[in-house]
């Protein structure tokens, strides 16, 4: 049984191992991919994508009527159309002087800057100058960069306008707050994930949204049918007289003139009134209400998938997105990308493999030493010891931890530690009376616990003081340590010790 449960250990340490160094592979669309999920590197290793904005200088035509009031087209007016109507056209700058001030580029680039935290993105670097409004900002390179990046110089404006007059209703001053919300659905047409962009408006807003949806609200078609059925009848009921009376002609026509009034009325009356929402004047919906909005949240939905995790991913990122633009707020002045750049980093993939090669080195030669002064003890150390490095590479990658240099160094530390963790288990069942006997193994074993762990208590909490610092190379340091720590102390009591408890059993 002692074997049995060693081998079982074993094989499992093995199967982890195969599994964090090489990856599991699965055939899909013609290539084999690898289901483990990558690194998350720190942009001084994977490189950054350097964005520079720069305050827009072009002017847009715009066409205005005799009173000076803009005129909305719905197709573009040539120069003779204008004068036709009465209309003029004037230019002009998509940025107005008095809005170039230092109070705006500072604004702008806080809207920027939270926009880059509603999306997640923990790293990055945002610089301002003053003097001519430019942004520069620099970001990790992933596979959501470049959706950032198109996004990044959004102005935001969030307006909700009378479909037919063109009247702004609601703007981004009556929202309190933006974000993603998911719900399962089960109909005829769709089930699975539906995601959703939730609005929720301030106390003006509220207000507002529930007198918009008191307003504009679907035609009662049943009341249509209805009046257009009593009037129908009465002019059937007319005509039966004219005909009695040899009056046909004039009581039919009078009867139709009206039918057709009173059914021009109805259908005015009935017309349903819509809204139109607008973001950066492009056009996200045209809808009415079914019922009044008391709550003051207004739930777009933006997808449904059932299975395909690809599609859920998208809607949710199309969520994301625009939840930061209304979140944050509409730019006060409208940017350019001047220049979208991916700079590599200083250290080269080589340079981490001479890194990666030195560190197994070192740890194959305090391997064998193991092994010298404790044999099999030290043997069952080293498996379980291979078995830790492969659980904690593995803890990393699904914990959104970002490697940096500095979380290099702190893998490298957590390491260290556990091999003068191992030691010091293993040196005090060597020095006990008989260390083959079961209760000295665990005694040993607890003692080390206790010495170990009570010198690390002043490392763990500056340990865990690093996790909240903002600054990402320092908080890269904090977690890879406070993760490494906490496996230290979890996997050795449950691997280690069971491999030499097991071991000193009869």
């Amino acid at each position: 049984m002692k074997k049995i449960k060693i081998i079982t250990i074993t094989l499992l340490v093995i199967l982890i191992t195969m599994v964090s160094f090489f990856g599991v592979y699965v055939h899909t669309q013609n290539r084999m991919e690898n289901k483990v999920r990558d690194y998350e590197l720190d942009m001084d290793l994977n490189g950054a994508r350097y964005v520079r904005l720069t305050v827009n200088k072009e002017s847009t035509d715009v066409i205005k009527d005799a009173d000076g009031n803009e005129v909305e087209t719905d197709e573009e007016m040539t120069d003779e159309q204008i004068a036709q109507n009465g209309y003029t056209k004037e230019s002009v700058p998509n940025n107005s002087e008095e809005s170039l001030t230092t109070e705006n580029y500072e604004k702008s680039k806080k809207i920027i800057e939270e926009r880059l935290k509603a999306q997640n993105i923990g790293e990055y670097e945002i610089s301002l100058n003053k003097e001519t409004g430019e942004i520069l900002v620099q970001i990790p390179e992933n596979d959501d960069t470049d959706s950032f990046v198109s996004n990044m110089n959004t102005v935001g404006k969030f307006e909700i306008i009378d479909s037919d007059t063109k009247e702004v209703l609601m703007d981004n001053g009556d929202i309190k707050l933006v974000n993603v919300m998911y719900g399962s659905s089960s109909s005829s047409t769709a089930s699975g994930t539906t995601v959703y962009l939730n609005i929720e408006f301030n106390k003006t807003g509220k207000e507002k949204l529930k007198n918009i949806s008191n307003t504009y609200v679907k035609a009662d078609d049943s009341t249509t049918e209805e009046n257009t059925t009593g009037e129908q009848n009465t002019t059937t009921e007319t005509d039966n007289t004219a005909t009695e009376e040899n009056t046909t002609d004039n009581t039919t026509t009078e009867g139709n003139t009206t039918e057709d009034t009173n059914t021009t009325e109805e259908s005015s009356e009935n017309k349903t009134k819509e809204i139109t929402m607008k973001i950066d004047d492009e056009e996200i919906m045209t809808t009415s209400f079914d019922e009044p909005i008391e709550n003051g949240q207004l739930q777009l939905s933006i997808g449904t998938a059932s299975t395909d995790q690809e599609t859920l991913q998208g809607y949710i990122d199309q969520a994301t997105s625009m939840a930061s633009l209304l979140d944050s707020g509409n730019l006060p002045i409208q940017y350019d990308v001047e220049s979208n750049e991916y700079i590599l980093s200083d250290v080269t993939n080589t340079e981490l493999q001479y890194i990666a090669l030195a560190v197994g080195i070192v740890l194959l030669i305090g391997f064998v030493i193991l092994i010298i002064r404790y044999r099999l003890n030290g043997f069952l150390s080293v498996i379980s010891f291979i078995g830790l490095i492969s659980v904690y590479l593995l803890l990393i990658r699904y914990t959104n931890v970002s490697i940096s240099i500095q979380g290099i160094v702190g893998i490298v530390v957590t390491i260290l530690l556990n091999y003068i963790f191992v030691n010091k288990i293993l040196l005090k069942i060597k020095n006990s009376e008989d260390y083959k006997k079961l209760d000295n193994v665990k005694e040993a074993i607890k003692d080390s616990y206790k010495e170990f762990f009570i010198r690390l208590v002043p490392i763990c909490i500056s340990i865990i003081a690093f996790c909240f610092v903002e600054w990402t190379t320092i908080s890269s340091f904090g977690m890879v340590m406070f993760w490494g720590v906490s496996l230290i102390a979890l996997y050795n009591y449950l691997i280690t010790a069971t491999m030499l408890k097991v071991k000193a059993e009869k």
